[in-house]
């Protein structure tokens, strides 16, 4: 006597097809739970027992096995509860077979047999419809989040009866049990912060602008109370809403995150991590299973370090390769899972230990010594990979008696650089890009995108005495594309290039 149904075992963002076998032999009445469970997994035999026998369901008493197939592949987590209690009150021949056999299963199973809400189910439904199911039974807590993936037939359970009802149950279940409802989230939305506050600021601001419309990393650097924090929390309401795709992914992160969702959010992402994170914190990992770090939470949108000079060295040179490839891979003795990490940086430092080094009025106490190891601290190969570098001042307060609004409003940033990024995308059309700062520069420096010769010679010069490495070289092209997008010019000229070298390295033309 078995019965099989299925669930999905997730690795990362990765699904993976669980079939979940139930068997029932004539040994010594017992509950064995195989296939490489880990402990709170191999905890779902005491939740099945009670849930069941709660639930109206009687367990057959005979040795049952419950296999989760393929065994070698880990498994984690109690979403694998209610296909678990399916399967093994199918083998009594009180379920349809055919039923069980063509639907997923995802829920986690209380004593009393409700269900409870569990993360992940973006994703863990994505690859069920993937591999061509398309029955999903679901907790009540989820039914929201499992309606975001279309093309599939949901059904939202209150608890294990009613599971068992769906699929041909001979019982009586009571109409009045009260649903497992998901946490409500812990802050609540705040107010987008609008860039016309920012007076006095009008080179930082443009800088914001720019990097917006390409996608490119940027460094604030300045004293404390200079505005630093301020700028970078005011690009994030700049960046124009995440298209489908870049939006699902970022929910699917959130999902594993264990956040509820019950819409789709197309606002890019801001993460924010403390400069005291670890390595693990912000790139991922895991010893059984991986989560997702800072760079992952930040896919699609904005990862700000704040005093980024007081961050471990080793934990922003971690960012090197995420930076270049766009995603993170973990590697584990059991598995090897892979995160996508396309987000924008935007690192804020001050001068010096101090923040008083080269501000007009103050007194730096640093040694010299002292400055110059805090600078280090951003390594060559870190500021390399970062587009711009703005210097940010303190405001004057001549600035603040004579301007009451910034320049810019975040609408009118936010239509401008929709309008540089549409350019973009209409003229990397054809090729997996659609923003200037992911374009290969290979792509810049050779065939029919190629600048002219006068037009990049400061770029040669800044080269060939060694101002600049290929890399560099590279990301100047990069923004000088997207300054020529927002003045709405079809090829940079030499103003761009001009203003894309300043902003990099500091240089005129």
């Amino acid at each position: 006597m078995t019965a099989r149904t299925w669930a999905v075992a997730l690795t990362g963002l990765n699904g993976h097809m669980v079939d979940v076998e139930a068997d029932l032999s004539q040994q010594t009445p017992g509950f064995d739970l195989i296939g490489l469970a880990d402990r709170a997994l191999g905890e779902a035999v005491r939740r099945v027992h009670n849930a069941c026998r709660n639930s109206g369901l009687d367990l057959p008493r005979r040795k049952l096995t419950v296999n989760l197939s393929p065994a070698s592949l880990p498994k984690h987590g109690t979403a694998f509860d209610l296909a678990i209690a399916i399967a093994a009150f199918g083998t009594g021949d009180a379920l349809d077979p055919a039923s069980l056999s063509r639907t997923v299963h995802l829920g986690e199973l209380g004593l009393d047999g409700r269900l409870r809400p569990i993360a992940g189910v973006l994703p863990a439904l994505y690859a069920a419809r993937e591999a061509g199911f398309e029955r999903v039974v679901v907790p009540v807590a989820n039914e929201a989040e499992a309606r975001l993936v279309p093309g599939l037939d949901v059904h939202a359970a209150v608890s294990l009866a009613h599971v068992a009802l769906l699929h041909g149950a001979d019982i009586a279940v009571p109409g009045d049990t009260e649903p497992v409802l998901a946490a409500e989230a812990a802050h609540a939305a705040e107010p987008e912060p609008d860039l016309a506050d920012v007076i006095g600021q009008d080179d930082a601001v443009a800088a914001l602008v720019l990097a917006a419309a390409g996608g490119h990393h940027i460094l604030l650097s300045g004293p404390p109370g200079a505005g630093k924090t301020m700028l970078a929390r005011r690009l994030a309401g700049i960046l124009p809403d995440l298209g489908e795709e870049l939006a699902l992914e970022a929910a699917s992160i959130r999902s594993l995150m264990g956040e509820p969702l019950t819409r789709l959010d197309r606002r890019p992402p801001f993460v924010a991590p403390h400069h005291s994170a670890s390595i693990a914190a912000m790139i991922g990992g895991g010893s059984r299973s991986a989560r997702p770090g800072a760079i992952a939470r930040a896919h699609g949108g904005l990862l700000f370090l704040d005093e980024a000079a007081e961050a471990p060295r080793s934990v922003l040179d971690a960012l090197r390769q995420p930076l270049e490839a766009g995603a993170i891979e973990i590697h584990r003795a059991d598995f090897t899972t892979r995160f996508p990490a396309r987000f924008q940086l935007v690192l804020a430092t001050n001068p010096c230990p101090c923040g008083s080094f080269g501000v007009v009025g103050e007194e730096c106490i640093c040694p010299p010594a002292a400055i110059r190891r805090y600078a280090a601290r951003l390594s060559g190969p870190i500021r390399d990979r970062l587009d711009i570098e703005v210097r940010v001042a303190r405001v004057s307060a001549a600035q603040v008696a004579t301007q009451e609004r910034g320049s810019w409003s975040t609408t009118e940033a936010r239509a401008r650089v929709e309008e540089a990024r549409d350019r973009a995308a209409l003229r990397w059309s054809g090729t997996p890009w659609r923003l200037n700062a992911h374009v290969p520069g290979t792509w810049l420096r050779q065939g029919d995108r190629r600048l002219p010769p006068e037009t990049r010679a400061p770029l040669d010069r800044a080269l060939q005495r060694g101002a600049l490495t290929l890399r560099g070289y590279d990301r100047v092209l990069r923004m000088a594309w997207s300054a020529a997008d927002l003045d709405g010019a079809d090829v940079p000229g030499l103003a761009h290039v001009g203003r894309a070298l300043y902003l990099k390295k500091g240089m005129t033309v």
